[in-house]
């Protein structure tokens, strides 16, 4: 992000993270100040109505004026990102200067002061903190306090959505940090000025004494305390505390709201009172011992007010814990250390059948836990083809999680005994291999869809991912499949994942068999609208004309049965784009499956093509990044990223994602055939043929140009290709590259020749036109661009 500029601000260096985003110093280059740039979680707006939500909260917040509150400048999406805009405070936090221990009383009055002051004025404006702690507060350089992130745990986290902390870590949650939540946040309840009240009474505490008020080291323990046990009085960790502020704290911390005080003015008006602030009022020694409670206060009420229920209650938990029932103590002993999980790799599940027939089995539940989880914008979910990588590996998982870049691995295995199967998953935290969780699922084989969405929704809770209302309601919503049916649909996905003619072409048959035991069941369809596709391009093991109607009606018909199923959308958008040249409507059907499945990389892969081959270069650029970030060590999606780069004209960047696509496949010959022709764009034709001769023809069609190429130059290089071509079989079929071959002699009527011919026999390649540099030389001739016209290309 060093360097990047985002709208008109350009990022200097980062100078915080944690759940609601990273931050980072930014120079605003037109007013030419310093600013806080807070980039928001990938995900954190799942669409286009929760940013215009965003934009209006983040304009309210925009309006609070206090010389005591960090003002929001601005709000905006760049480059698919959506980050805040702030006032830019270079002082420490208060976390950073509470390091070196407590603060002096008069240091603490006039401080907690200021922090009430800059409450009373939010909470005039109906803005609540929710996240009050030491890291949100800044020092200014003259030593006084700004108040940062007002309101933003409401923004990230709507209030109506609720999130299970269970974590003595710093890091932000939508819910609160739990440290400084009040006992209604642990509650779910609603929140309130009084909310923020006790988070300050918190605060307070810590500036005076050096440490919280609740020191459990348990993350339920803690809560446990927050909502059942007094706090120590400050003054005996700090004997020559004024019984006057520590009364202001206590009070602050009283469990029940209508016990605090009520509004930050009443607060503000007791910390202004001279006793205070002159530290008068010494504690007497057996107060500061704590041998003499006085009568009503804070400390004798919560102990009568506990009682027996009480202690039951905080026991029951105890006990709880320490058999770590249903994994509790792991979880929390681990998410302590781990922080929030955002992304995630579902390892390929062991097959504990003792049968490698079965695999294709373990292999298609492995693939739809992912699909189920890939549901969820606010995860990060690596895709299929890149964890399969890691099947029987004696990788450890941290080194696992460090190559796919996530925070969390979920592994497992299947167990199937007649008509009952059963999962048995285990969440792990990546970076200390740390046991967060784990559980057994059993269904029968009629009821396998809901058994992958049950585990799905286990994973979601675990983590603690927000869930939009269609999420939730996509991840409930299952149907009974016939057993038959569903196990030919498995083993067609297990061959088309294959990605050869003859394996995609045994998946066809598959995926018809299921058709034709359950007609009504919309995931063969979808399927097979994929195998077709493939067939067509770029296997191109069918024509077009053959393979291209037939995924179309395949996706259209799964989507009569399901119209919530993105891979159907995503291959109509397919066929739309590649064979029927609708474009609008390939982008609709391409938008569609994202807003379905915002994790499923082909989806990704699928709309940054469409945008490459309209010409829109930057966003496919974008598109693509995000699809190789799901499926990192996918050298398909490496090839397609390095495709659109070159579109861009980003030459080198584009060589260097083939070479990275070529590191995870040494023999993946579509990396090898864009480099060759990227080298050709940089007017490198040496390099090209060298890339071409070496891996891209078969040892005598590579005798033959090489030799042409030696006597005769690049010209007869490229006359010995056209030879070549037309001599094959139905040259038709090679109109497009016979167009390119001609191109690159300079031959622009033929080029523009047998372009017409692949127009008419409506080949897929043509789609590329507008994207395909090699035909830059083609550009401004009349008959190229009217070409480019008839074909409906977006402006």
């Amino acid at each position: 992000m060093i360097g990047k500029l985002l709208s008109h601000y350009r990022i200097v260096e980062k100078i915080g993270a944690g759940g609601m985003g990273e931050v980072y110093r930014a120079r605003d280059e037109r007013l030419e100040r310093d600013v806080a740039l807070k980039v928001l979680p990938a995900g954190t707006l799942a669409d286009e109505a929760a940013r215009k939500r965003f934009r209006k909260e983040a304009l309210a917040l925009s309006k609070l004026n206090h010389p005591h509150i960090a003002t929001v400048f601005d709000f905006d999406t760049q480059h698919g990102l959506d980050f805040l805009v702030m006032e830019y405070v270079p002082g420490p936090s208060l976390a950073e200067t509470l390091a070196d221990g407590a603060l002096s009383e008069k240091e603490v009055v006039r401080l907690g002061g200021q922090i009430a002051s800059a409450l009373e004025e939010a909470h005039s404006q109906r803005v609540v903190h929710r996240d009050l702690k030491p890291g949100n507060i800044a020092l200014t350089a003259k030593g006084d306090v700004k108040v940062l992130d007002f309101g933003l745990a409401k923004l990230v986290q709507p209030a109506s959505q609720t999130t299970t902390v269970d974590t003595l870590s710093e890091t932000q949650s939508g819910a609160g940090t739990l440290p400084y939540m009040a006992p209604e946040q642990l509650r779910g309840e609603a929140v309130d000025a009084r909310t923020d009240l006790w988070a300050l009474g918190v605060v307070l505490y810590q500036m005076v004494t050096g440490r919280r008020p609740f020191q459990q080291e348990l993350g339920t323990a803690l809560a446990a305390d927050i909502l059942q046990q007094a706090p120590p009085p400050p003054g005996r960790l700090k004997p020559h505390l004024s019984t006057r502020l520590e009364e202001i704290i206590l009070k602050c911390l009283e469990k029940e709201p209508e016990h605090r005080y009520q509004s930050a003015k009443e607060l503000l008006v007791d910390l202004r009172r001279p006793a205070t602030l002159t530290g008068v009022s010494p504690r007497r020694p057996s107060d500061a011992l704590g041998v003499k409670v006085p009568e009503g206060s804070a400390r004798l009420r919560l102990m009568v007010r506990l009682g027996a229920v009480g202690i039951a209650v905080v026991a029951l938990l105890a006990v709880l814990i320490g058999l770590n029932v249903g994994g509790l103590r792991d979880r929390l002993t681990g998410g302590a250390a781990s922080g929030p999980i955002t992304s995630i790799a579902v390892l390929p599940l062991a097959n504990l059948m003792g049968d490698a027939e079965q695999d294709y089995f373990v292999d298609g539940m492995t693939e739809a836990v992912i699909t189920e989880l890939s549901k969820i914008g606010a995860l990060k979910v690596i895709s299929r083809t890149s964890v399969m990588r890691y099947k029987n590996t004696d990788k450890s998982l941290p080194e696992i999680a460090s190559e796919l870049g996530v925070d969390a691995v979920v592994e497992g295995s299947v167990l199937r005994s007649g008509d009952r199967v059963r999962i048995t998953a285990q969440l792990i935290h990546a970076a200390t291999d740390e046991h967060l969780w784990a559980d057994n699922f059993d269904r029968s084989l009629g009821d396998i869809l809901a058994l992958h969405s049950e585990v799905a929704r286990a994973i979601v809770s675990e983590v603690a991912a927000t869930l939009t209302p269609a999420e939730e309601s996509r991840l409930a919503t299952t149907r009974r499949v016939m057993p038959a049916a569903h196990d030919a649909f498995l083993k067609g996905r297990y061959h088309v994942a294959k990605f050869t003619p003859e394996e995609v072409q045994t998946g066809v048959d598959y995926f018809e068999k299921a058709i034709a035991l359950d007609p009504d069941y919309a995931l063969p369809y979808a399927w097979l609208a994929h195998a077709y596709v493939l067939l067509g391009q770029p296997l191109n093991a069918m024509s077009s004309h053959e393979a291209m109607p037939r995924a179309r009606k395949a996706a259209l018909k799964a989507l009569e049965l399901d119209e919530t199923l993105a891979e159907a959308h995503l291959n109509l958008g397919y066929v739309l784009e590649w064979h029927v040249w609708d474009w609008a409507g390939a982008e609709r059907e391409f938008r569609r499956a994202l807003e379905l499945n915002p994790g499923l990389a082909l989806a990704r892969a699928g709309y940054g093509s469409h945008l490459m081959v309209t010409g829109r270069f930057k966003e496919a650029v974008e598109e693509m990044r995000r699809a190789v970030e799901l499926d990192p060590l996918y050298p398909h999606l490496r090839t397609l990223l390095a495709e659109a780069l070159w579109s861009a004209g980003r030459f080198d960047e584009a060589i260097e994602e083939c070479r990275r696509a070529l590191e995870l496949d040494p023999k993946f010959v579509r990396a090898y055939r864009v480099m060759s022709v990227v080298y050709w764009t940089k007017g490198k034709p040496t390099e090209a043929i060298r890339i071409d001769l070496t891996h891209l023809r078969r040892p005598e069609e590579a005798a033959e140009l090489r030799r042409a190429y030696e006597t005769e130059g690049l010209d007869g290089y490229l006359r010995a290709e056209i030879k070549r071509l037309k001599n094959e079989e139905g040259e038709f079929r090679w109109a497009v590259q016979l167009a390119t071959s001609y191109a690159l002699l300079g031959e622009t009527d033929q080029a523009m020749r047998w372009l017409e011919q692949a127009h008419q026999e409506r080949r897929s390649q043509v789609a590329s036109l507008k994207m395909n540099r090699l035909f830059d030389p083609l550009r401004d001739d009349p008959r190229f661009q009217d070409l480019l016209r008839r074909m409906n290309f977006p402006e």
